[in-house]
């Protein structure tokens, strides 16, 4: 009990003089799992049949939208931190962002250049020094994601697209003056540049999960500005996303108008969600996915590392055949708790003291 209770406590955050939102570190712990059962379906992917890969793919396919998830998130906190202060100190600013993303990714960054010098045949490095030296500084500087580069950590693309909203997020706000607008015309501006922005990405593609940071800024504008709530269908609206989306594995779907049609759903959930008394809140309170919520950020980082380890060992045993389709049904759960031992001890020892100490 004394174990437990240690884990539990190790576990919570303080936000200081901040009151939390609950239900955010609940939409984290979602946020992870999705990203969880991503990469499991993918690594168990070569012991499936052919029925239980088109099981797989669905869930992969819907767990992708665990990312789009945390965009929201993001675009609403980073936001709120600007647009509701009355004062904002740049070099504070980046002084935390750095912070709170780079001690944990830099750990954890080190193992996999280790790992890849230890096990060459699973390396992404280049065996030029010149290319080498590139190509770790491109990863350091987390570029790759918005530009077209093999990350080192493969989750790792995704903090290409936090690191560019987090440069342009204050610039757009201070060189339009916009702490001086009316809340209803920040929404008209946030408004239109989603209809420019969905547009403009299906007629030129590119990184349109960006978007999804808007998605999270509107949610902002309206839930704690406009002081909007929701009681019904975040959670239907959360189920529907990931139907809608999973069923990308199994028909033809436009990928932007699927980002699309997840940026309406993820708002309608966000907005019950953050509505204290809504269903959705309710179950997103529960301890276990609040706690796994706070430790997203080492969890997000370390978890695929964890089970692509897992999986070579288990290669060791068992061949890569079809007649071991059935575990894919129930071999998540210990993977999933042997992620969540690595994960825990990366929070404990790197990013709890040193990433959110006195952070925003």
């Amino acid at each position: 009990m004394q174990m437990i209770s240690w884990v539990s406590k190790q576990l919570e955050i303080s936000h200081g003089t901040n009151t939390p939102l609950q239900a955010m570190e609940g939409l984290r712990g979602i946020a992870v799992f999705l990203v969880f059962l991503v990469h499991y379906s993918s690594l168990i992917s070569p012991w499936l049949s052919y029925d239980t890969i088109h099981i797989a793919s669905f869930i992969h396919s819907a767990g992708q939208i665990g990312v789009d998830l945390f965009f929201v998130l993001s675009g609403f906190l980073i936001y709120g931190t600007i647009i509701n202060k009355l004062s904002f100190d740049v070099i504070t600013y980046a002084r935390r962002r750095i912070s709170r993303i780079y001690p944990t990714f830099l750990f954890v960054f080190s193992i996999y250049i280790f790992l890849s010098f230890i096990f060459p045949s699973e390396s992404k490095l280049p065996q030029e020094l010149k290319l080498l030296v590139i190509y770790v500084i491109q990863n350091l500087m987390l570029l790759p994601g918005l530009f077209d580069i093999d990350p080192i950590i493969a989750v790792a693309w995704s903090l290409s697209y936090e690191v560019f909203y987090y440069i342009f997020i204050p610039i757009i706000i201070f060189a339009t003056n916009m702490k001086s607008w009316k809340s209803s015309h920040r929404i008209n501006f946030w408004l239109l540049i989603t209809l420019f922005g969905f547009t403009w990405f299906y007629i030129n593609d590119g990184n349109v999960r960006l978007m999804m940071f808007i998605c999270g800024i509107l949610l902002y504008e309206f839930n704690k500005i406009q002081k909007v709530t929701s009681r019904k269908i975040g959670t239907i609206a959360f189920i529907a996303a990931m139907l809608f989306f999973g069923s990308r594995a199994l028909a033809d779907i436009n990928y932007h108008l699927s980002i699309a049609v997840i940026y309406v759903l993820f708002f309608i959930f966000c907005l019950n969600a953050f509505s204290s008394d809504s269903f959705s809140s309710k179950w997103l309170v529960n301890k276990c996915l609040r706690k796994l919520g706070n430790m997203s950020y080492s969890y997000y980082l370390i978890h695929g590392l964890t089970l692509k380890f897992s999986f070579l060992v288990f290669s060791v045993f068992f061949e890569k055949n079809p007649i071991y389709d059935f575990l894919y049904f129930w071999l998540w759960i210990p993977l999933f708790c042997l992620t969540l031992i690595t994960s825990f001890v990366l929070f404990v020892i790197i990013e709890k003291p040193i990433s959110l100490k006195k952070n925003i």
